[in-house]
């Protein structure tokens, strides 16, 4: 349980999240996770990441019950700050990362899918921010990289998700296959980018950050300061507290 890592295949790490029972992650897992991932990136016989998870579903943000537990703001400030930190991991990973999606892709799902290189998805995959239903706000620069301007607010607006099938119809996911073939369909993927020369591929990685035309990591903090204003203001408690109580 935690955050894994193997080498299934030459050039290729897989960082598997487990954290049980939806891989909603505490604040100390948003920091073992993007350990894990600079880790893999920083290895020079690493030349390709694919980010997966265990479990029901691929990632449901962060664990809202660790919040509510909290009767100060000292969890709120770790999970945006781990959060952050894993988001740009993903990003900032020396090498592509394939992320690997089944399941559920929520909230902080959405920051790593988003960022990654690539993206698998199983058929039974959905994509969406739940962040208004939750008491928060942020990751919406992770969502216009997987869907259109206008879609993307629609989707934020209303929390609704958004299909494997439909994402891949927009380009962002590169194929949706069957639960059981995932593993081997992001495995396939990322021993085809492994197969490239290991210096010219984290030169590639760095040339296409360089080019994006939105620098991720500030845009999703500077969301994050809206997430604090309506902590500050009550309106957040609110409707966290209403977590896990619904009819």
């Amino acid at each position: 349980m935690g955050v894994s890592t193997t080498s299934p295949a030459e050039g290729v790490r897989v960082v598997t999240v487990d954290h049980p029972p939806v891989n909603a992650l505490p604040v100390q897992g948003w920091y073992d996770l993007a350990d894990a991932l600079r880790t893999a990136g920083r290895d020079p016989e690493v030349r390709c990441v694919v980010l997966a998870a265990a479990g029901r579903g691929f990632n449901a943000g962060v664990d809202i019950k660790e919040m509510q537990r909290d009767t100060g703001h000292t969890a709120l400030i770790g999970a945006n700050r781990g959060c952050s930190e894993a988001f740009a991991a993903v990003y900032e990973c020396e090498v592509p990362v394939v992320a690997a999606v089944h399941g559920f892709c929520l909230g902080g799902g959405i920051g790593l899918a988003g960022n990654a290189d690539a993206i698998v998805a199983s058929d039974d995959a959905t994509f969406g921010l739940p962040e208004l239903d939750r008491g928060a706000l942020g990751a919406a620069t992770h969502l216009a990289r997987l869907v259109p301007q206008h879609l993307m607010r629609t989707l934020y607006y209303t929390s609704r998700t958004a299909t494997a099938a439909e994402l891949h119809a927009h380009g962002s996911v590169w194929k949706v296959v069957p639960r059981a073939g995932l593993r081997d369909a992001a495995l396939e993927l990322a021993g085809e980018i492994a197969r490239k020369d290991g210096y010219l591929i984290r030169l590639a990685k760095a040339a296409i950050n360089g080019i994006d035309p939105v620098d991720v990591r500030r845009s999703y903090r500077f969301e994050q300061g809206f997430t604090f204003e309506a902590n500050l203001s009550g309106a957040a408690g609110r409707v966290r507290d209403t977590f896990g109580k619904e009819a």
